[in-house]
């Protein structure tokens, strides 16, 4: 049987399953698989197959190989009972590879679950291997992510078994049924004993062993299931089973017949000053401008169609019309809106809406009246579920209905009308591509009666930076047309009639907010320095190529801190060129337009293999060939690094930077390597020549390093681990790795002392540079260069913006004497409250 290739199913960052915080999925009770932290808000299909379990927030595909293929998008997102996601992919749906499966609302569910990293598992992995696997860089929809070969070179057949039959009834007293975690656990157990284990739920049946085949039963909280065994284990198998179903699986067991879903909060209460409407906020800021009722004119169909080839013909003209619209929409404008525009696309494409149409047509009726039914049929079952995100998301299909309905009878939409400056709208519902096709420059903010604060107008009314108030009820009835109106979206109130302080006031705060949005954005592209002008470098840490360097730049990258050159060592058969990395790094070099390019040899190795280096073996390959150790086994593929870092241009521009150094001697022997070649090429410019400070012991002896490197690099995630003693992927200590722990800051500390005495550059290139609240104090150790994620670039330039180096450094003193890094993050949060905003990408 040929092998199976699985490609990436969203767009993001791949992780092994051992830096997931899950022991469900660390320890691979499900199975082995790789994980990805998601940047965009679709799941595609990994590879042809049939669905087999489809939950809210997790979808279970079967291969044709047999290969059963789980998808769990973030972790603990059970609890939200669906809010956030909409499911297009039923049970029994045959799907190909892209197709999309679920669509989720980032934002939202980054907001309120633990993590969003989405673990991509195996789950009947005893018949399968992974042969290769994606490693550590940014992947796109459609790119490789692992390749699967049966373990006996066939799909595993299911057995039988001969012996006793067993049975008995239990209750399920899980508060969100039998999920992801627990439906693991029981997997896991039923594959101990020698016997054939079935559940039982309302006369559909599931093989116990398999974690698919559970969840696909749709068991609920105090559900009674029935288990069933047979075979030589059967008695014990019952036994056991029936006991840690009862124990709660791992989980708490609870009494409630049922864990409500939040629901859709009722209008808001009015005052009784009629010249007040109050509403929930679903997007910030304040307007003061002229009421506009805007009500959008029902478009007219006929029943009746003109015969069904036409019908269909136009059908399917006016979906590549909307189609070809929403892709060109969905091709600008920032990141909430791309995904919430790719998600119309995947609802304008839905089988079931087209199936539904075209049955209807097929009947006689029009393309438009069929399409009108069978979209509204949707929509009144989204609107009537206990679960206030598929209400909201009702409003996305009435919108598709109206756009397409708008294609096929040439009728205006009803967005044609002459607005006045500053009109602030008044609308029992706005759907999002009527706020969109509205003139933005005039619409200064506005309040719906229905609606909900997580729906997709409000979030796209909040990338537009358009205030607006949702849930206001009969209330809006009371606005005048024409009227002028001040609208305080954070107050949640819409005050008619206002008074001359406060349209005085309210001019004076508008005016703030949009000098503060305009100077984050000027300032993103500029230097960024302190408040009182000390110099901070706000570098990227980049882990594919030029695209993403001239992205960095977009962002307000000032240089590249960090190269992860892994992304062209693994996932080949052989090693790179030096011709093709010479390539990649003056591809990298030309976006960075000149600025500075840190690039860190190859780290492989431990949980990055590469097929074509023959490792030995290791017990704990973390503490084995890695980092430069790697480089010196092999100095054949170091020397080749070196030889293409050397031709890059202009020179100076490309430095290197020699991961996991723990001595001196490593630094000087690759020093001796690199000026060999450096004379061998006739490079006449030197190279700057770095390492990164990751272990205790390269902190330890800082002053020694500084004195013969170019600069010093700190990475935080690996320092904190190994000073902490404690595995970054551990599933029961990773929540108590913390790099704000005082034991690491007085590291820091040692290290930029060392690089200041020596008058070496010192930066920060790990994760804790990207929190907020370590910013203050990094400099205040003495950082002078921060490399952080993109999209982390102008919210931290931001907030260095707004800091004192003597108020960093005062901070900074208290941190290292505070004796946990819950003590630290409370002194910083005291001192600058602001400063735990998360930040999000432009």
């Amino acid at each position: 049987m040929s092998n199976l290739v699985l490609v990436a199913p969203m767009q993001g960052w791949v992780a092994p399953l051992d830096e997931v915080p899950d022991p469900v999925f660390s320890e691979r009770i499900l199975g082995d698989g790789l994980a990805i932290d998601p940047v965009s808000s679709t799941l595609h299909a990994p590879c042809d197959g049939v669905v087999v379990s489809s939950a809210k927030h997790a979808v279970t595909l079967r291969a044709a190989n047999g290969a059963e293929i789980l998808i769990h998008i973030g972790l603990e997102t059970v609890a939200l009972g669906g809010q956030g996601f909409i499911n297009h992919a039923r049970e029994g749906k045959s799907v190909q590879a892209g197709d999309p499966l679920l669509t989720f609302d980032l934002e939202f569910l980054a907001a309120r679950v633990k993590s969003l990293i989405s673990p991509i598992v195996i789950t009947n992995g005893e018949a399968f291997r992974i042969l290769n696997r994606s490693h550590d860089r940014e992947i796109g929809v459609g790119e490789f992510l692992m390749e699967l070969a049966p373990a006996d070179g066939k799909a595993a057949a299911p057995g039988t078994a001969a012996g006793g039959v067993a049975s008995r009834n239990v209750v399920v007293a899980l508060a969100h049924g039998l999920h992801a975690r627990p439906a693991a656990v029981l997997s896991n157990s039923a594959k101990r004993f020698n016997a054939e284990v079935s559940l039982i739920l309302k006369g559909k049946q599931a093989n116990a062993k398999s974690v698919a085949a559970l969840m696909s039963l749709g068991v609920h909280c105090n559900d009674t299931v029935r288990v069933e065994a047979s075979g030589p284990d059967a008695d014990k198998a019952i036994a056991a089973l029936a006991d840690l179903i009862k124990a709660g699986l791992g989980e708490t067991p609870v009494t409630t017949t049922k864990v409500p879903l939040p629901t859709k909060p009722a209008p808001q209460r009015q005052d009784d000053d009629p010249h007040v409407v109050r509403g929930v906020r679903a997007a910030p800021g304040m307007a003061l401008g002229r009421a506009v009722h805007f009500k959008a004119s029902e478009i007219a169909v006929a029943e009746r169609g003109a015969g069904i080839a036409r019908e269909t013909s136009e059908f399917q003209r006016a979906l590549a019309e909307v189609s070809s619209r929403l892709e060109l929409a969905a091709s600008s404008g920032d990141r909430q809106r791309r995904d919430i525009l790719a998600a119309h696309i995947a609802l304008l494409d839905d089988p079931e809406l087209h199936r539904t149409t075209m049955a209807l047509i097929e009947k006689g009726k029009s393309a438009g009246f069929a399409w009108r039914e069978a979209v509204r049929g949707v929509a009144n079952t989204f609107k009537a579920m206990d679960d206030t995100r598929m209400q909201e998301r009702a409003s996305d299909l009435l919108d598709l209905e109206r756009q397409l309905l708008t294609a096929l009878t040439d009728q205006s939409a009803g967005h044609d009308i002459d607005l006045p400056p500053n009109a602030i709208l008044v609308a029992d519902e706005l759907l999002p591509s009527e706020l969109v096709s509205l003139e933005s420059a005039k619409v200064a903010g506005f309040v719906t009666a229905g609606g909900g604060p997580t729906s997709h107008v409000a979030i796209i009314a909040a990338s537009m930076n358009v205030p607006a108030l949702v849930g206001a009820g009969d209330a809006i009835a009371r606005v005048t047309e024409g009227a002028e109106v001040l609208l305080d979206a954070d107050a949640g109130v819409l005050r008619l009639m206002p008074d001359v302080q406060a349209v005085i006031a309210a001019k004076a705060a508008i005016a703030v907010q949009a000098k503060r949005r305009a100077d984050a954005l000027a300032n993103a592209g500029q230097e960024c320095r302190t408040a009182d002008g000390t110099r901070i470098e706000v570098f990227a840490n980049l882990g594919r190529g030029p695209l993403e360097a001239a992205s960095a730049v977009r962002m307000g990258a000032e240089g590249c801190g960090l190269l992860r050159t892994e992304f062209l060592f693994l996932d080949r058969e052989a090693p790179p060129s030096e011709e093709e990395q010479f390539e990649e790094y003056q591809a990298i070099a030309d976006a960075l337009e000149g600025r500075p390019f840190i690039l860190r040899t190859f780290d492989v190795g431990g949980d990055k293999p590469v097929s074509y280096l023959p490792f030995p073996p290791e017990e704990n390959p973390a503490l084995g060939l890695r980092g430069v150790r790697a480089g010196f086994w092999w100095p054949d593929l170091l020397r080749a690094q070196f030889a293409a870092a050397l031709r890059v241009k202009p020179a100076g521009q490309c430095r290197i930077m020699l991961p996991m150094i723990a001595s001196l001697s490593e630094l000087t022997a690759a020093r001796a390597i690199l000026d060999a070649l450096r004379e061998e090429r006739g490079e006449a410019a030197k190279i700057q020549l770095g390492v990164m400070i990751e272990t205790p012991a390269s902190a330890l002896i800082a002053d020694q390093l500084a004195k013969e490197a170019d600069f010093l690099s700190i990475g935080t995630n690996d320092l904190t681990q190994y000073t902490l003693a404690m595995d970054r992927g551990h599933p029961h200590l990773a929540n108590q790795i913390d790099a704000l722990h005082p034991a690491v800051l007085r590291l820091i500390a040692r290290t930029a002392e060392a690089a200041k005495a020596a008058g070496k550059m010192v930066g920060v290139c790990g994760g804790l540079a990207a929190d907020p609240l370590a910013a203050p104090l990094l400099i205040g150790l003495g950082v002078s260069e921060l490399s952080v994620p993109p999209p982390s670039i102008p919210t931290l330039k931001a907030a260095v913006h707004a800091l004192t180096i003597e108020d960093c450094r005062d901070a900074a003193r208290q941190a290292l004497v505070q004796d946990a890094p819950a003590a630290v993050r409370a002194l910083i949060r005291a001192r600058w409250p602001g400063s735990q905003q998360r930040s999000v990408a432009p």
